[in-house]
């Protein structure tokens, strides 16, 4: 089975950076997506960013469109969310995402504060 930990969250400025890592354990065979969402207090969870597993395909939601860059690292199994220009609306638990031979896969997730 596929275990998922986040890590790179903390606190930051309004303007700085955080870059957040995803290490998948366990096999992951073939396709995969690969994603990062991310969940407020109060608030549903939404997705932030995705990547395939073969010609890198990416979506981005549209509040981080540009600010934020999602990468992958395939033979490690680990996939990285690169934070610019974070602000307080960025606040909230980021959950890696894998989707691999027709299941889904949830990290327990890590804090991102932005806060003067």
């Amino acid at each position: 089975q596929v275990q998922l930990v986040e890590s790179g969250g903390g606190l930051v400025q309004p303007g700085g950076s955080l870059r957040l890592s995803c290490a998948a354990s366990g096999s992951l065979i073939g396709f995969y997506v690969m994603g990062w969402y991310r969940q407020a207090p109060g608030k549903q969870r939404d997705v932030v960013a995705t990547i395939t597993s073969r010609e890198s395909i990416t979506t981005y939601a549209d509040s981080v469109k540009v600010r934020f860059t999602i990468s992958r690292d395939n033979a490690k199994n680990t996939v990285y969310l690169q934070m610019n220009s974070l602000q307080p609306e960025d606040t909230a638990v980021y959950y890696c995402n894998v989707f691999n031979m027709g299941r889904f896969y949830w990290g327990q997730g890590t804090q991102v504060t932005v806060s003067s």
